[in-house]
């Protein structure tokens, strides 16, 4: 099955027409014919199987003759995390993130950042790319970048951990997360955390945890706490 993205689609449409793009990649490159079933999603949880109308390059129309709603997962991973210094770096860990299954992504500027700036258009069509690879039905949200102090200053709920490399107590990750709780990872930039980055995170409620004995890469440690929640899980 090949999964088509369309954000404005709902219950109520009973017909619609793909956009330039998409009409084109239908018709010409997959060469689908009037008849031919097509599957969409909005994002929001909802598989919408249409039938083509019009296979024109230009506007391709399509009705739909079934829907189905997912059953929203109980928990809700949210995913902070410093841009990496190189583009694609952040990139990788979007799409795979989106694929593992995070809900939620804040880029996050801290005081040893390097790449301080993001392409917020760019990266989320990394992840509309990455939900329909992987034939899921939400979109991860994925929030403006903004500075480490900003978000301290926000009300997070659930259950919140800081993973970083100075030395402390921390306890795994897997043994401080648990099943059906809502989970919000901060992961820092490449030169980690500072100190006082740490201690204002304990202030604010968030446990330091450990992603294991190995020294990893920001993008790394993202998917390991990512991987690590979802296993919990699953």
């Amino acid at each position: 099955m090949q999964l088509f993205y369309n954000p404005s689609l709902d219950n109520s449409f009973k017909q619609f027409s793909f956009n330039s793009e998409e009409s084109k990649h239908i018709a010409k490159v997959l060469r689908k014919k009037e008849g031919d079933i097509l599957y969409i999603t909005n994002g929001m949880g909802y598989l919408f199987e249409a039938e083509i109308l019009i296979a024109d390059p230009r506007k391709c129309k399509a009705q739909i003759v079934s829907e189905k709603k997912s059953i929203p997962k109980r928990y809700h991973l949210h995913l902070v995390v410093a841009p990496t210094k190189m583009n694609d770096r952040y990139e990788w860990f979007l799409e795979k993130a989106t694929e593992i299954g995070v809900d939620e992504i804040t880029p996050i500027i801290c005081e040893r950042s390097e790449r301080k700036v993001i392409k917020q258009e760019r990266m989320e069509r990394v992840l509309q790319s990455a939900m329909k690879q992987s034939l899921q039905t939400f979109l991860p949200k994925l929030n403006p970048a903004t500075s480490y102090k900003q978000f301290m200053e926000q009300q997070v709920e659930g259950l919140k951990f800081i993973a970083h490399c100075e030395n402390g107590e921390k306890m795994e990750l897997k043994r401080r997360a648990a099943a059906d709780k809502d989970v919000t990872i901060l992961i820092g930039p490449e030169g980690d955390f500072s100190t006082s980055e740490i201690q204002l995170a304990k202030e604010k409620g968030f446990v330091p945890v450990s992603l294991g004995n190995n020294r990893l890469r920001t993008e790394t440690a993202a998917i390991v706490a990512c991987t690590t929640v979802v296993m919990i899980n699953s």
